[in-house]
């Protein structure tokens, strides 16, 4: 029992150590066994069917970074000093009879893909009748409610690990997004933008967290 205490105190320790970083210490950087650990919290997230829709990219460019700046205000503390920067990508074509799908199904999943199996069935079905996620816009935004699930793992992570970070949605999503296509960095036939986020070690004191009390966000439906 005493042991699940601590457990409780630490968890909530971590969380209000979490902090959206404004400014990281450019001395410092993440070993690589830390960073392959919050890849590996993201690589492991949940996703709706299972589908993983996502990609991540490490910029270490520094021509890109620089580049950036100019298109991501949100990001400038983070390029100008966090020890990784990544960019995560969305995907807009996953539909239950997509190439990508079969493949997750037969490569990942190790089962024999079928245009009527249960699992397809089930996962056209709840595209076009529970969420009607009928054209590329609506999908890629569903996509982009996954890489959501990831970051909240990679930054919880993070900051178990003493890491800290900032995810960034500040950025003009048009013209990033052309310059990740016109650098070959993404493929808008399969991906869109869908957010930011820097990891490193804060250079600044946090501020106590500010939050609703649970009461007002919380309601027991008995």
């Amino acid at each position: 029992m005493k042991r699940q205490e601590q457990i409780r105190k630490d968890l909530i320790e971590v969380f209000n150590r979490r902090y959206a970083t404004k400014k990281f210490d450019q001395t410092k950087k993440i070993s690589n066994e830390d960073w392959q650990i919050i890849m590996e919290a993201a690589r492991l997230s949940p996703s709706s069917f299972g589908y993983e829709p996502w990609k991540f990219l490490l910029i270490e460019n520094q021509q890109i970074k620089e580049d950036l700046k100019d298109l991501a205000w949100g990001a400038v503390n983070s390029l100008n000093g966090a020890s990784h920067f990544i960019i995560c990508l969305a995907r807009n074509d996953v539909t239950a009879d997509s190439k990508y799908a079969k493949y997750m199904v037969e490569e990942v999943f190790h089962n024999q893909y079928e245009e009527h199996s249960p699992r397809t069935d089930a996962f056209r079905n709840f595209q076009a009748n529970d969420f009607q996620l009928n054209d590329s816009k609506s999908l890629f935004e569903w996509a982009c409610k996954q890489t959501y699930i990831a970051l909240g793992n990679m930054l919880t992570t993070a900051a178990w690990l003493g890491i800290d970070s900032c995810p960034i949605e500040g950025f003009n999503r048009e013209k990033v997004s052309s310059y990740l296509i016109d650098h070959n960095l993404m493929d808008p036939e399969h991906y869109g933008l869908s957010h930011m986020a820097g990891f490193g070690y804060r250079d600044q004191q946090i501020t106590p967290k500010t939050r609703q009390p649970l009461d007002k966000i919380y309601e027991v439906i008995k």
